[in-house]
């Protein structure tokens, strides 16, 4: 039911696709408490569909890899520009750069509040070479001047205790586990016959594990374990930890793994699938996962922060130490082997995500945010 506040909400996210796949229900839950919404974000072809809702896209070049001083000078007076003319009441920041540039121009602005999700800690914090971690530094530094005075929003534990030792205050951060799964859309169904088939969901991102999976299908195949290993998603350009085209052909022709490119009909992939697998290193509080057990699907996933904020070992999946190909084979074997097994897990794990993760759960954690802003 719509409120009338008379305020302005403006979502800054970098790409349409990740609004529509993570942000829309949140941002039409500002829409129905009576906000007028803008979505500042990279469109490609997804921003008509976000417009259909009644909905105002304004669309931003932004590079997430992006490096050029010039060029990123450019992009924060680009953006200063819309917040000036589109004088919002609060802004929303989803991920590090709309973070850093946003929470700057929203500074200058003097927006009454600013709102920051970090959705992960990303590359910087995962990568060991000497550009990153010099890189991490100068973030962290960034990131405690910029984020005073903000409310910031974290997936897990551990990316809070970060900001926490980045002088964050207590008072600041709020743990608020993902952005939710659409349970309705996401529902359980029976195994499906035939041979077991085992599915990564993700960007084809190396710090995804993806070059464990396929060395742990080439070790399960090698065991005589029949099951197809399939890779779901695409390269991510703008990450320098893509996984390029041509690798994922190359595997593919080799047999040992599937790649299937971006899907947009996941729900009926999940359904197919047996195990659903994702050997990351760091999450925020990965989307896939909650989607795989609202299929009441079971998971083989890492010890990481974010992976293991969705699994409880021995509940509803396994969790492995990460950059093991021994172990998550090891994992996945042992599943394959046991179906009563993935049925007790998968169960598991659709009563979890009802009573924890529901889309409707995590909106209503977030739109009280702004609802205190306005009263």
């Amino acid at each position: 039911m719509k409120s009338s506040c008379s305020k302005k909400i403006l979502f800054f996210v970098t790409e349409d696709w990740f609004v529509c796949s993570h942000w829309l229900p949140l941002i039409l839950g500002a829409r129905d408490m009576g906000f007028d919404v803008v979505v500042v974000t990279r469109t490609n072809k997804h921003a008509e569909k976000i417009r259909l809702h009644g909905v105002k896209v304004i669309p931003f070049e932004i590079s997430r890899r992006g490096t050029n001083i010039f060029r990123e000078v450019m992009t924060v007076l680009r953006l200063l520009e819309i917040y000036r003319i589109e004088k919002p009441d609060i802004v929303h920041h989803v991920a590090m750069k709309p973070m850093v540039y946003g929470s700057l121009v929203a500074h200058l602005m003097r927006i009454p509040l600013t709102v920051n999700w970090v959705a992960g800690m990303g590359w910087l914090f995962i990568s060991n070479t000497w550009r990153a971690r010099i890189i991490q530094l100068l973030v962290r530094k960034v990131l405690g001047v910029l984020l005073h005075g903000t409310e910031v929003i974290v997936e897990n534990k551990d990316d809070e205790a970060v900001l926490r030792n980045i002088g964050i205050s207590a008072r600041q951060l709020h743990l608020i586990r993902g952005a939710g799964v659409d349970t309705l859309q996401y529902s359980p169904s029976p195994e499906p016959q035939g041979v077991p088939l085992v599915v990564l969901p993700a960007r084809m991102l190396w710090d995804k594990g993806v070059g464990e999976f396929v060395e742990a299908a080439a070790q399960l195949k090698k065991r005589g374990v029949c099951a197809r290993f399939v890779l779901v998603g695409e390269p991510d350009d703008d990450n320098p930890a893509s996984v390029p085209g041509q690798q994922l052909a190359s595997w593919q022709g080799d047999g040992v793994v599937e790649w299937w490119g971006r899907r947009e009909d996941m729900p009926h992939v999940l359904a197919q699938s047996q195990i659903v697998c994702l050997p990351s290193y760091r999450e925020g509080l990965p989307k896939s996962l909650l989607e795989a057990a609202s299929c009441g699907r079971p998971i083989v996933t890492t010890d990481v922060p974010g992976c293991r904020e969705v699994v409880r070992d021995g509940d509803n999946g396994i969790l492995v130490e990460a950059r093991n190909p021994g172990a998550l084979a090891n994992a996945l074997g042992k599943l394959l082997a046991d179906c009563e097994l993935r049925e007790r897990m998968g169960r598991r794990g659709r009563e979890q995500v009802m009573s924890e993760f529901s889309q409707e759960k995590i909106a209503a954690q977030v739109l009280s945010l702004y609802r205190e802003a306005i009263l």
